[in-house]
């Protein structure tokens, strides 16, 4: 798995505050277009691993942070760059797509 999991606990050290541009994947254990985007993920990390970090924040064990960016639909993928959130990707995409949304953090 070239993905790993944050938490509200942990979310302002390992996203916020990292150097790295980040991709959080905000999921649920039930959601299922959020289990078919998880591989997928994965993949992009894996081949892009010095352009773009992905993470996953479970909303159901961590409500806060789900809160406070107003996640109100699954999967929904936030690529943060110095602390801010420069996009947004809602909704379970095929990799060519996804990869499109991405393009500018994976060139």
């Amino acid at each position: 798995m070239s993905t790993r999991d944050v938490t509200d606990a942990t979310f302002e050290a390992e996203v916020l505050k990292n150097e790295k541009t980040i991709m959080v994947d905000f999921w649920a254990e039930w959601c299922g277009p959020c289990r078919a985007v998880s591989p997928i993920l994965d993949a992009i990390a894996a081949e892009h691993p010095d352009k773009l970090e992905i993470v996953k924040l479970d909303v159901d064990a961590n409500p806060e942070t789900a809160m406070k960016y107003q996640i109100t639909s699954i999967p929904a993928m936030k690529v943060f760059r110095g602390g801010e959130v420069v996009k947004t990707v809602i909704g379970a995409k095929p990799k060519p797509a996804l990869e499109a949304d991405l393009a500018e953090f994976l060139a």
